[in-house]
């Protein structure tokens, strides 16, 4: 079905951006927020309209698409500037326009004040026109602009404070990280655009791939896999270039809720999800993304359980959950990954936007260690903090517990038992660190700086009513997903609506058998890790007042020192990555390249000519004599060449 309708949710965001853009700055603060707001709330009206077409439509046949017009025509290859919206489009769709609202009207009252206010919602809009291109192409190329375009907001956000060296290096640092996985994705591009013109296929487009997909060797889609997977890692935060993600929280709190926690690092998992076709038919490739999402997920939440600043608890939070997507998608759970995908931007965008608004109370303060007894200074804020706590921590009845319990359940069934008990240990870890930052931050004695608490305050009504909608999200969100074990146990046999909805768009990997007393138990297992997590940092912050934590830190001092130095890897790579390339650009590049080559053949040149012009001067000096000379010289020197010829 083609519906032009579908490019003006790209248009609507790209239209703030310019206005607010060229002419924010004239138009004053409450304008371009609007702008920038109501552009984003059309681009979701939009998208809620083409998503109840194609709930219209039948299952096997849920396409809409929109051609713009032919972007690249180049000999035989044909690449069309055409946007397409099926299942996976539509929720990422929803997610993306239905969070990033709620985050631009957060923001109108977060970033109040500010003087650069308009360039802040300029590059918000900018952001949502590349990520919602990404996700509606309908091909890898047009994909790939999107993917850049998010990259470019991510850098411009996180150093959108530049005068703070913090902030502008850390801008540098995702920039740069992210373009060290990009270039594995072009390499990965390429390879794959070779092996389908070889096949006499001219065209990208994911259904024309999928469609054609076998012509390719397990060898060719195993390394195309890969390498495009090194693309998610960069774009994604996983092991080994997920270090840019935890400095990116010098950018202001609703550029870490919207791009580094709801939108922008789930394209990694997305692109996965999107090529399924191509991971089913390269298990080797699906098994490193699984492994490296297990890996991933562990060892975030191991440094998490001993940051002190709120926000990067909740980074290395994003990076581990994000490690749960992969682990999804790389045991053949597509849709368990996009489930995660889509309650953990609920719960995750709401903790970092919840953080915003205690930051907010404290006039700045972001270490946990000086707040405490905030419960009732700002009961709105933690009300919603606690229920995003639950729902990440997997309490059953949220939308955390149905998301991860599938993709343990996904893990297990398959065979991937080792996975399995990555994620296991980590719904531990995980309950704990963010019952930890909950008990540190609302409960027990105030700890908070004298003069902050006397401007405590709760956030004005701009800021919270988002935070009461994507709290109430966070709850009910995960319902559309009910395993079919507890759907039987109330009678509902259909209750996994999600997966039947994304079914049509997933290539099946062989179905893994799982008895009902395993599945049964496999829910008991993560019910208890959850439960363990929160009991454990009660007793630890609460009951004990952090006493074992001291203890722990004391007896076990080097442990204490790797996790919270987060396992030296900044310091690795600045002796192994960075301080060689630096001695290589400062001393062969500059001082040998650039002096004796460059330098040299410059000035050499320049020698040259001046010893040159000195020597045939002379020649110029006005004798008439030489004049005389030099012309008998000529003559002679042109008649003996005609007689000798």
């Amino acid at each position: 079905m083609e519906l032009n309708i579908v490019r003006y949710i790209l248009i609507f965001p790209l239209l703030g951006f310019l206005v607010n853009g060229f002419i924010g700055s004239k138009l004053g603060n409450k304008a371009v927020g609007w702008i920038a707001s109501i552009t984003v709330l059309l681009s979701l009206s939009i998208s809620v309209y083409v998503f109840i077409q194609l709930l219209s439509m039948p299952p096997d046949a849920r396409l809409i698409t929109d051609t713009v017009y032919t972007w690249i025509n180049s000999g035989s290859l044909t690449i069309d500037f055409k946007l397409m919206v099926d299942p996976l489009t539509a929720v990422m769709l929803l997610v993306v326009t239905g969070v990033g609202f709620l985050i631009h009207i957060y923001s109108i009252g977060y970033m109040h004040g500010d003087k650069s206010y308009s360039r802040f919602f300029a590059y918000l809009n900018l952001f949502m026109f590349s990520m919602l291109l990404l996700v509606l192409s309908s091909n890898i190329v047009l994909m790939f602009v999107g993917w850049e375009g998010v990259g470019l907001c991510s850098y411009l956000l996180i150093g959108f404070w530049y005068e703070k060296d913090s902030a502008a290096n850390a801008g540098k640092k995702a920039f740069i990280t992210n373009r060290i996985g990009d270039y594995g994705f072009l390499l990965g591009l390429f390879l794959l655009a070779s092996a389908f013109v070889s096949k006499g296929i001219f065209t990208l487009d994911f259904n024309t791939m999928a469609a054609h997909i076998s012509l390719i060797s397990p060898q060719v889609l195993t390394i195309v896999g890969i390498l495009l997977f090194v693309g998610a890692t960069g774009k994604s935060a996983q092991l080994p270039l997920y270090v840019w993600l935890p400095d990116a929280m010098e950018g202001p709190t609703p550029v870490s809720a919207l791009i580094h926690a709801a939108t922008m690092v789930t394209a990694g998992v997305y692109m996965i999800a999107r090529m399924n076709f191509l991971y089913v038919l390269a298990p080797t490739a699906l098994e490193v993304v699984a492994v490296v999402g297990g890996l991933t997920a562990l060892y975030a939440a191991t440094i998490g359980l001993v940051q002190n600043d709120i926000k990067r608890v909740l980074a290395y939070s994003t990076i581990s959950q994000l490690g749960y997507m992969f682990m999804a998608v790389g045991v053949g759970a597509f849709s368990a990954g996009i489930f995660h995908l889509m309650t953990h931007a609920f719960f995750k965008a709401l903790l970092f936007l919840g953080a915003g608004s205690v930051i907010h109370a404290l006039s700045g303060e972001q270490d946990m260690r000086k707040m405490g007894g905030l419960k009732n200074k700002i009961p709105v804020t933690f009300a919603v903090f606690l229920a995003a706590a639950l729902a990440i921590s997997g309490i059953p009845g949220l939308s955390g517990f149905f998301s991860k319990d599938s993709i343990l359940a996904a893990a297990y069934a398959s065979g991937h038992t080792v996975i399995w008990l990555l994620g296991f240990i980590t719904a531990l870890l995980t309950a704990f660190y963010i019952f930890r930052l909950i008990y540190m931050t609302f409960y027990g004695e105030s700890r908070v700086d004298k003069h902050a608490a006397e401007h405590i305050h709760e956030s004005p009504k701009v800021m919270t009513i988002p935070l009461i909608i994507l709290a109430v999200l966070s709850v009910i969100g995960g319902y559309v997903g009910v395993p079919q074990l507890l759907g039987n146990i109330v009678g509902w046999h259909n209750s996994d609506l999600f997966v039947n909805f994304l079914a049509p768009v997933f290539h099946t990997m062989p179905e893994h058998e799982m008895s009902v007393s395993t599945d049964s138990w496999l829910m008991i297992g993560s019910i208890t890790m959850a439960f363990l997590g929160v009991f454990f940092a009660w007793y630890v912050y609460l009951k004990e007042k952090m006493q074992p934590a001291k203890h722990a830190a004391e007896s076990f001092a080097g442990l204490y020192r790797l996790l919270l130095n987060k396992y030296y890897v900044d310091e690795l790579y600045n002796a192994i990555v960075i301080k060689p390339l630096m001695w290589i650009s400062e001393f062969f590049l500059w001082k040998i390249f650039d002096v004796w080559v460059v330098d040299g053949t410059v000035n050499g040149s320049a020698h040259v000519t001046q010893w040159a012009s000195t020597k045939l001067r002379k020649i110029q000096a006005g004798d008439f004599q030489v004049y005389v000379m030099l012309f008998l010289i000529g003559a002679i020197s042109v008649l003996a060449y005609f007689v000798l010829r």
